[in-house]
């Protein structure tokens, strides 16, 4: 099949899970013959090469402006797509709904994988959440697929549009790393600190974690991994959380081998975020064989099963310490989760049974 990767800012990956979705699904897709184009943001994707892990990359431009960004370099992508003969054009992210027609003009078969509810990311003002509310219902008519990566945001477009989607789990395979330069450069130790990694927004709730940590008694370290674009004031209102104390360490954006490092040798993993589908720094730190602890939204609930502890959101940092403490007190509770993390990641959450999954879609679709 000749496959298009649309909506994302590219690849290589170095900002979110989507843009690590389309790398680890499609080069795979790649081995095992297809042919995957991916469009790329040309003010975002600095690699210069044309082609990368086998898939063929696409720079086009855009405007880099917060909310023009993404939809402007969709329709591009797409208008751009017509004559290329796909056929398939996958996009990623339901605001992008409003360009999934395009591609059917050429007769190609366009699927949409809509992510979490986007419109309660606090980042929106009130005009952008109604546009993205009205792009989710358009997600129900203007592709010829909509997919899920969970089952809770698959139930409410049911409950909410009457529409089917098909559900496919996000997908983790890493490798553990030991110990080595990543840990070094920011001064930690293996199993000597708590982990947060996910963009440094107000919906993602890192502030849950800074204030918790800074209620406790420990000499473990908080780490907390990542950044955003248009979000100065919530980061700074972190640093102020954090203060001076010493235990609190930013790191800013860390991908590849070093996210893995610290992914690999954490203590215990907090995912807060409360709002989206299935989060893939969750699920990656599950595969890496993390103790983890979620906000308790339903789609965190979802992945973690069993095999994970949860705190109330509505409370914060109030639910949250009590459970960081119990952790901190028992070892053995931690690695038994850990196990139990790593057995759920194989079972449910693999690249290849992913990969699996949407090339089965695409020939249903096709058919």
């Amino acid at each position: 099949m000749k496959i298009a990767m649309l909506g994302t800012r590219g690849v290589p990956a170095s900002y979110s899970g989507f843009e690590t979705c389309v790398e680890e699904l499609g080069s795979r897709l790649v081995a095992r013959g297809h042919e995957v184009t991916v469009y790329c943001r040309s003010h975002h994707i600095t690699y210069d090469q044309p082609t990368y892990k086998g898939m063929r990359l696409v720079k086009l431009p855009t405007i880099a402006n917060k909310y023009l960004d993404t939809i402007v370099h969709s329709f591009i992508s797409s208008l751009h797509g017509l004559a290329q003969g796909y056929d398939i054009s996958l996009y990623f992210i339901a605001g992008n709904s409003l360009v999934t027609w395009i591609p059917r003009l050429a007769g190609q078969k366009s699927l949409l994988n809509v992510d979490g509810l986007d419109w309660k990311r606090e980042k929106w003002p009130p005009m952008a959440k109604r546009y993205i509310q009205f792009a989710e219902r358009m997600s129900t008519v203007l592709p010829n697929a909509i997919i899920t990566d969970s089952r809770v945001v698959q139930r409410y477009y049911e409950q909410e549009y009457g529409a089917r989607s098909t559900y496919i789990a996000y997908g983790a395979d890493l490798p553990r790393r030991d110990p080595g330069e990543t840990l070094a450069r920011f001064g930690l130790e293996p199993r000597r600190y708590v982990l947060f990694v996910g963009r440094l927004v107000p919906e993602n709730c890192a502030h849950h974690l800074v204030t918790a940590w800074r209620a406790l008694d420990t000499d473990m370290s908080c780490v907390v991994v990542g950044d955003a674009s248009y979000a100065e004031a919530y980061k700074a209102e972190l640093r102020a959380l954090a203060g001076d104390d010493p235990r609190i360490i930013f790191t800013g954006y860390v991908f590849g081998d070093g996210y893995q490092e610290l992914g690999s040798n954490a203590y215990a993993f907090v995912e807060t975020s409360g709002v989206g589908g299935t989060h893939p720094a969750l699920v990656e730190a599950m595969s890496l064989g993390n103790c983890v602890v979620a906000h308790n939204t339903p789609e965190n609930l979802e992945t973690i099963g069993d095999a994970g502890l949860w705190y109330n959101g509505r409370a914060g940092a109030e639910s949250l310490a009590p459970v960081l403490r119990t952790l901190l007190d028992a070892p053995p509770l931690v690695a038994a989760y850990r196990r139990r993390a790593a057995e759920r990641a194989a079972a449910v959450y693999s690249w290849q049974a992913v990969t699996d999954a949407y090339e089965a879609l695409f020939r249903r679709i096709l058919r």
